[in-house]
């Protein structure tokens, strides 16, 4: 990942730890990290497939 990019907390996450989700908008990709572990590991995916993934959530395919 660019050391460039600039991380976003996603509002679902809380200040009391648990789940929480960073993006980075990378070129024609999106990043994907743990924000409490900025350091580690981070995922990069294409737009379309996280658009995809999130629009399957929405319709309630996943049991989350």
């Amino acid at each position: 990942m660019s050391k460039q990019a600039t991380w976003r907390k996603s509002s679902y996450s809380g200040g009391e730890g648990g789940q929480c989700v960073e993006l980075a908008s990378l070129d024609g990709s999106v990043g994907i990290r743990d924000s409490r572990d900025p350091s580690g590991p981070a995922l990069r995916v294409g737009r379309d497939a996280l658009g995809g993934l999130v629009g399957r959530i929405k319709a309630g395919e996943f049991d989350l």
